[in-house]
């Protein structure tokens, strides 16, 4: 079984690298426009991971976090939390309390958010 993640941002070039990394590993591949769209794909079929952006429409990524963690199902979920933003001392706070597996500053690099995506669920990277 292949392990499943869903990509949500609002910047059509993130989530098409980030797509393209995680499938050319064999992960399967779920992408929403904003943290609407990626809650009800959530609730429909929870995936192994998240990669959310922090600033997008309709719901943003702190917004879509404290609705996974209010299911105790998903509270377990690694969530991975993109932003382009500086932060404040209440938004770290909140990353605390939703227990985000990691904050990602923008710009970043793929391929080590790929090595944390796969630490966070148990895989072990080729070669190891």
């Amino acid at each position: 079984m292949h392990p499943r993640i869903l990509i949500c941002d609002d910047e059509p070039d993130i989530v098409l690298a980030l797509g393209m990394k995680f499938r050319n590993a064999g992960f399967e591949v779920r992408t929403a426009r904003h943290g609407q769209e990626a809650w009800e794909l959530i609730l429909a079929d929870p995936p192994d991971a998240l990669i959310t952006d922090w600033t997008m429409p309709r719901m943003d990524g702190l917004a879509l976090c404290r609705r996974i963690r209010s299911i105790p199902a998903l509270e377990q979920l690694p969530i991975f939390l993109l932003t382009g933003r500086g932060l404040e001392i209440e938004s770290y706070a909140a990353l605390e309390e939703l227990e985000i597996s990691r904050l990602i500053h923008k710009p970043f690099s793929p391929r080590d958010l790929f090595h944390d995506v796969q630490t966070a669920l148990g895989i072990m990277p080729a070669g190891a």
